[in-house]
């Protein structure tokens, strides 16, 4: 089982950008995904997450009413659409998701990190 997230870059204060990261392999069922981030220097903290298949999400204080969490389930895939990006939102993202695999325990399972940098 692989994730693999993409989509960070530069961009100035203000702008968007939008996050994906893709499951693959071997994989029964996927409860929830998420989101994380670590700043320079910093703990992974936090940001958002889909869970119940979906059916719900859930957002760090911080981003709420800036960043949207959504999945496509045929795809594998979660998003996160983040607007009004500010300095602070400098960070590594991580994806996770809570799967079970076709072999094995479902467990949590980390995908690799994408840069965002907020900077003009």
């Amino acid at each position: 089982v692989q994730l693999q997230a993409s989509g960070g870059g530069l961009v100035r204060p203000g702008g968007f950008l939008r996050l994906s990261c893709a499951a693959s392999g071997t994989i029964s069922s996927i409860n929830s995904m998420s989101w994380y981030r670590q700043a320079p220097g910093g703990e992974r903290v936090f940001v958002a997450a889909s869970t119940s298949g979906g059916s719900r999400t859930d957002y760090a204080d911080s981003v709420k009413g800036r960043f949207t969490i959504s999945r496509d389930n045929a795809k594998k895939t979660v998003y996160l659409e983040m607007n009004t990006l500010q300095p602070e939102d400098t960070a590594v993202y991580y994806c996770k998701a809570y799967l079970k695999p076709t072999i094995g325990p479902p467990g949590d399972f980390w995908g690799t990190g994408t840069l965002v940098t907020v900077s003009s």
